[in-house]
């Protein structure tokens, strides 16, 4: 009779969802590469001006740009290469990598005496700011526990939200006080060493330990993440999902072509469509369209990152309660309103007053909608439905497109706004979000507290008749 009582205890300890807490201190050092990767993105803002004047290419726009560019060459370099990365030497030392160029790139700008000097540092910087991100995803959804992956993966976008605002509040001297720019960069070595250092004492992917054979290390991973309880329910499912009769190397034609194509082409046109919508050009350009109307650049970018740390927070809250396709409908939707907001006030029916309280609240409209879904959740969602076996190297090319298109809408966004216009301009922007709207409803699964073995298995079970 106590055998049984015992038996049965043990078993609905199993059944039993793994405590949060075990894993969230290891996720939170992974997110410091998403703090810093926000930070980098952010520290030019204010910045830019101190720096132009103190390194002599002052009113030179084409230099001013390629400080801010020169940092996405070396992020699409960085992601391009991050799947390659995590999968040889692991998610562990890749966010060590990721570390080192962004230490050394903040000093080399940091002690820049030229434009050269600047633009070197910032390419350094980038590679690691391209490598930091998609590994971040890779090892969020593989240490967490099914029932908060979704939370877990939104404290990545709240890190990256409030890496911009440390940036911006940092800088806000920078233009009162000589040489203050520089601290902006040093300040930066001090979250990338921590990354570095506490990572030594963090888990390993227990899926990376098992894709390599080290089946003893995977299972004390998971031990140290989900409780000892959980390691053998947790190792039998991954067998499933395990295909023994598939070779270890993942050749491209595979991802491009094969019986992977369609995954990634639900992963790439998520972050086309994600770049498209205009997020970004919204991001470097926002103070200016706050200035045309009086509102100094400071309160602008504070307003914007509010915005986005409240959606942040919001869609992590809600992240595994309505699931990441809903808020990706709803996300991408409130965007398509807001640019309505933005046409309407750009047309000559309104003006004034009226056309201000139009195109300042469409645009914090269009950053808060954004937060809530198209911000956090596909990086979350790519490491949810990418295989094991892919997962790594194609998040990197699905990362790349994101940085391909991010450059481009940067580089031409105040060039078409001269030649088409903003109301027309507004509307292109508007029309993707609407596609997204319907690509995601027809394409998009929900993985919301599904294990990533059982997402796997359902897609596979999907693949199947399309192979036939």
């Amino acid at each position: 009779m106590i055998k049984k009582k015992i038996q049965v205890a043990s078993v609905r300890l199993s059944m039993a969802k793994p405590a949060w807490q075990r894993s969230l201190s290891h996720v939170v050092v992974a997110s410091l590469s998403s703090f810093l990767y926000g930070y980098h993105v952010g520290v030019v803002n204010e910045t830019l001006e101190s720096i132009s004047i103190d390194l002599g290419f002052s009113g030179n726009t084409l230099a001013e740009g390629l400080v801010v560019s020169t940092c996405l060459v070396g992020a699409f370099l960085g992601s391009l290469f991050s799947g390659w990365i995590a999968d040889g030497i692991g998610r562990r030392k890749s966010f060590q990598l990721c570390a080192l160029p962004m230490i050394i790139g903040a000093g080399m700008s940091a002690t820049a005496k030229s434009l050269w000097g600047m633009l070197l540092g910032r390419l350094f910087v980038g590679t690691g700011m391209g490598l930091g991100p998609p590994v971040a995803a890779l090892y969020v959804a593989e240490v967490s526990p099914p029932s908060v992956r979704g939370t877990f993966g939104g404290l990545t976008q709240i890190a990256t939200c409030l890496g911009l605002m440390s940036s911006l509040f940092i800088g806000f001297p920078a233009k009162g006080v000589v040489g203050w720019w520089r601290v902006c960069f040093w300040v930066s070595i001090v979250p990338a060493a921590a990354l570095a250092l506490f990572m030594e004492i963090c888990a390993e992917s227990p899926h990376w330990l098992l894709k390599r054979g080290r089946s003893v290390e995977a299972e004390a991973e998971f031990e140290k993440l989900l409780g000892a309880v959980h390691v053998k329910p947790v190792m039998a499912e991954l067998s499933k999902s395990n295909r023994g009769d598939e070779p270890d190397t993942v050749k491209l034609s595979d991802l491009l072509y094969g019986c992977y194509s369609r995954v990634m082409f639900i992963g790439s046109a998520l972050f086309a469509l994600q770049q498209l919508s205009g997020i970004n050009a919204v991001f470097y350009f926002s103070s200016t369209v706050f200035e045309s109307f009086g509102v100094p650049s400071y309160l602008a970018n504070t307003c914007i990152g509010i915005c986005n740390l409240l959606g942040s927070v919001i869609a992590m809250i809600l992240m595994d309660k309505l699931g990441r396709k809903v808020l990706l409908l709803g996300s991408f939707f409130g965007m398509s309103g807001a640019m309505g907001l933005q046409v309407i006030a750009a047309s000559s029916f309104i003006s004034g007053f009226g056309a201000m309280y139009l195109s300042v609240g469409g645009m914090l409209l269009f950053v808060l909608s954004f937060a809530l879904g198209a911000g956090p959740v596909p990086s979350l969602l790519m490491s949810e439905i990418l295989p094991s076996r892919i997962r790594a190297k194609a998040m990197a090319i699905c990362l790349a497109v994101h940085w391909v298109i991010n450059f481009f809408v940067g580089l031409l966004f105040l060039q078409l706004l001269e030649q088409i216009g903003p109301q027309l301009l507004y509307t292109f922007f508007g029309s993707f979000c609407l596609l997204a709207v319907i690509f995601v409803n027809k394409f998009v699964l929900e993985t919301k507290g599904k294990s990533l073995q059982e997402i796997e298995i359902s897609l596979l079970a999907q693949e199947a008749p399309q192979m036939n």
